[in-house]
């Protein structure tokens, strides 16, 4: 549990919103040290041999204006790419169309790690999940790469899923969830709406079919 806490604490959150060329978008965005040099964490999260092992299996041509595909889980196309300084792409998952922006920092003998996801949410959705219904999923996808850049062992998609699975994947969750129900309550959310929907989404994270 205490590994739990020590990550949870290591993300900073926050919520907001941005304009988009086709509306405006709610935003979430997480950051983290990771005592790695930024080539280093550059190519743990930009290569087709690196990702696969603390994230998900990956195909395509991560270069500009390339495709990319998760297995299982999101797609899109690379918008920019400053290598070792940055990168956005396109997010697409189902019918759901946003955009996510990752920047390295070099950061006291470290890097630091930006995230910020952009997507236009409908408003019911918003309100009845808030932001851990995507950043739930990026804290555990921080974890991952925290633990690789760590320890140096690749985590097989199955391992996740049993981890997920576990008390203290359960556990994962209830902190994260709780973590971005402060995060909306500071970006303007009402108390008892931030707890209501903190406690949805946790539930739809936690309740894993066998």
């Amino acid at each position: 549990m205490n590994d739990v806490i020590e990550q949870i604490r290591a993300v900073s959150r926050s919520v907001g919103s941005e304009q988009l060329e086709v509306g405006s978008a709610r935003t979430i965005t997480l950051a983290q040290h990771f005592d790695a040099p930024v080539d280093r964490v550059w190519q743990t999260c930009t290569t087709l041999e690196e990702i696969p092992r603390w994230f998900l299996p990956i195909a395509g041509d991560l270069e500009l204006d390339g495709r990319y595909q998760l297995e299982g889980n999101a797609g899109g196309r690379i918008l920019t790419c400053d290598p070792p300084h940055g990168f956005t792409a396109g997010w697409q998952y189902g019918n759901d169309d946003s955009t996510i922006e990752v920047t390295f920092t070099e950061d006291s003998g470290g890097t630091l790690v930006q995230l910020v996801h952009a997507a236009e949410i409908d408003e019911d959705l918003w309100t009845r999940y808030g932001p851990g219904a995507g950043g739930i999923g990026w804290d555990m996808t921080f974890l991952g790469l925290a633990t690789y850049l760590r320890t140096g062992r690749p985590v097989s998609p199955a391992e996740s899923a049993r981890w997920a699975r576990s008390n203290d994947g359960r556990q994962f969750v209830a902190v994260s969830s709780d973590a971005w129900r402060e995060a909306s309550v500071a970006s303007g959310t009402p108390k008892k709406a931030a707890r209501q929907a903190a406690d949805r989404a946790t539930i739809a994270y936690t309740t894993i079919e066998e």
